[in-house]
């Protein structure tokens, strides 16, 4: 045979391997998947229909078969209202190994749901809805970690339901119309999106918090009682006297040993008192034997609610004529900020972290000023004093402005206005409360914000000053809804991935300006680094669920899924951090100009 022929058969043998997606071991098991669901109407397997061991799911479009655009693998199999009336043979559809959709709504099978439907590690969506499926639900859902959407409602399904709450990430889970018994799981409720067992046989008290889900999603079960119910659940019976006078024993000895150490604590600290007692030392700077003059006093007569007391360091000459407090700016107070009035007023915590404390003073009982105290901060008092004063030469609009702040060796305070209408951190919780966040006010939060962190690098770039700690608890918001960037430089650029940084601070505002776009997004606020968050909307995308990304409560208010998508790209764009915060500014201010003509457009 010449070698030009060998070639060409060479060649045609391996585009035909190429050309094949899914292993013949997966097609033989789809084959006898189907098989086993039996199509009640012929008339369904017309030419196109696929499911034969001859061809491929991938190549040859098999009815229902969506495959990965990659890999040439089964992703999804959506076979909804076909008249399919025989059984789930789980063991064979699990071994398409990459399946993360899966639905035969409207259908007519019988049957159970196997066990081995935990074989299909990556499935993300199980929908059966409008079936005769019977039997109870398998426990196996239980350890399926990747679900999270679980579809079952108007089925025949009993007994009781799986321990769901060891699904992290689970969305969704309808199971109305069944006869499930036992009584509801106690699930992270505001973490759900959809949740929805009436109509069986369930019994027992509803978990104390179940967010923001009424009564709809419960009724129909007349052994459940508690909010969102009607029903009032009986009292729980007394322990048995046995149990009861020996549970009172250990409650009185724990009182005793609490009040043992009470004791021991008091004669420690009366010791320690008298000996500092007969040793005077010089004040130096920042120190004091006599701590009565340098403590923010928060127990003063009309006190209430709940207070904190805090100490603050200070010099014999900042308490006698208040030198150390260096005001920059005071458009609250007609004479002047005193430092003494500072210690003398009642503060309140509001929060504490590592990168300091926070207070809320009321200045003289009427004027509200937030205290932000810095403690043992690897700073000189003059490269100190240096920052404030550059950061306040550097001003803009939606920025929050340094009133006054003191500095010593060990302590550090800088003091702001306080605003009333909290943050976006709160703002963002608030929306799944009901209370209205749309995406033209997250859009315009967006564009500001930018704009002002821009603003900000630009004039503190040649001193090196990032705010270093940018999340959605330090934008505030001003009376009139403006949004305001606090704390700006009161933190060092540090990083989960000190390769992000690259000896550039202002790096990390953009990495954390990304993931502050994406809770703008999503709706979900970050508690640590942000970087789970980034994780997941990457993986949402990867796997082709881009718009489940967003905010349940953005879609009903008619956003514009383009532009919402263009923000999400800024957003991971900015976490991956290739991006000036210049460039961000000029991108988000491009998509706010669409928005903006679209809505001149069609009003």
């Amino acid at each position: 045979m010449p070698a030009s022929m060998i070639l060409t058969a060479v060649l045609l043998l391996a585009a035909s391997v190429a050309a094949t997606g899914e292993s013949p071991e997966v097609r033989d098991a789809l084959v006898q998947f189907m098989a086993k669901l039996s199509p009640g109407d012929n008339r369904i397997r017309g030419v196109n229909w696929g499911w034969n061991s001859s061809s491929d799911p991938c190549f040859n479009a098999w009815t229902g078969v969506t495959c990965y655009s990659d890999s040439k693998t089964v992703k999804k199999i959506v076979l909804e209202g076909l008249n399919l009336t025989g059984k789930i043979d789980a063991a064979s559809l699990c071994v398409a190994k990459g399946l993360v959709v899966f639905s035969v709504n409207e259908n007519d099978i019988a049957g159970g749901l196997p066990e081995e439907m935990s074989n299909c590690s990556r499935l993300t969506h199980i929908y059966l809805h409008r079936n005769r499926l019977s039997g109870s639900l398998p426990g196996s859902l239980s350890r399926m970690g990747n679900l999270k959407r679980i579809v079952v409602s108007d089925n025949d399904f009993s007994g009781d339901i799986p321990n769901i709450a060891r699904i992290s990430g689970l969305l969704s889970f309808l199971a109305e119309n069944n006869r499930l018994t036992g009584g509801v799981p106690s699930v992270d409720f505001s973490n759900m999106e959809e949740f929805n067992v009436s109509n069986n046989n369930l019994i027992g008290r509803i978990p104390d918090d179940v967010g923001s889900f009424n009564e709809s999603s419960f009724s129909g079960n007349l052994g459940l009682c508690g909010v969102p119910l009607s029903n009032i659940c009986p009292p729980s019976p007394p322990p048995p006297k046995g149990k009861s006078r020996s549970k009172d024993y250990f409650i009185y000895s724990g009182y005793a040993l609490i009040g043992l150490i009470i004791v021991v604590l008091i004669i420690v600290k009366l010791i320690k008192n008298r000996k500092a007692s007969g040793n005077k030392v010089g004040a130096k700077d920042g120190v004091h034997t006599d701590r009565s003059r340098d403590k923010m006093s928060t127990t003063s007569s009309g006190s209430k609610g709940n207070r904190s007391e805090f100490s603050i360091t200070s010099t014999e000459e900042s308490v006698r004529g208040s030198n150390s407090l260096i005001v920059l700016s005071t458009p609250v107070f007609g004479n002047g900020l005193k430092f003494e009035e500072l210690l003398q007023s009642p503060a309140e915590l509001l929060g504490r972290n590592r990168h300091g404390t926070l207070y809320k003073v009321m200045l003289n009982d009427r004027v509200p000023l937030v205290v932000k105290r810095r403690r043992d901060w690897d700073i000189s008092k003059d490269d100190f004093k240096t920052r404030i004063e550059k950061i306040d030469r550097v001003r803009h609009p939606n920025v929050l402005p340094v009133i006054a702040f003191y500095c010593s060796r060990h302590e550090k305070l800088v003091i702001y206005e306080f605003q009333e209408n909290s943050s976006l951190a709160k703002l963002l919780q608030g929306s799944h409360n009901g209370e209205s966040f749309d995406w033209g006010s997250r859009l315009n939060i967006a564009a500001k914000i930018s704009t002002a962190l821009a603003f900000m690098h630009d004039g503190l770039k040649d001193a090196g000053i990032a705010h270093g700690n940018l999340k959605s608890s330090n934008i505030l918001f001003s009376s009139t809804m403006e949004p305001l960037i606090s704390e700006y430089g009161l933190a060092e650029a540090e990083c989960h991935d000190q390769s992000i940084l690259d000896n550039n601070p202002f790096r990390k505002d953009v990495l954390n300006f990304g993931i502050l776009v994406l809770e703008l997004l999503t709706g979900k606020v970050v508690e640590s680094n942000g970087i789970e968050l980034a994780r997941s909307v990457k993986s949402a995308i990867m796997e082709e669920w881009t718009v489940e990304v967003f905010d349940k409560v953005l879609v009903p208010g008619g956003a514009s899924e383009e532009r919402m998508l263009n923000l999400l790209q800024v957003g991971l764009t900015c976490v991956n951090g290739s991006l000036k915060m210049r460039e961000v500014a000029t991108m988000i201010s491009s998509i706010k100009e669409h928005e903006e003509q679209s809505s001149s457009f069609t009003s």
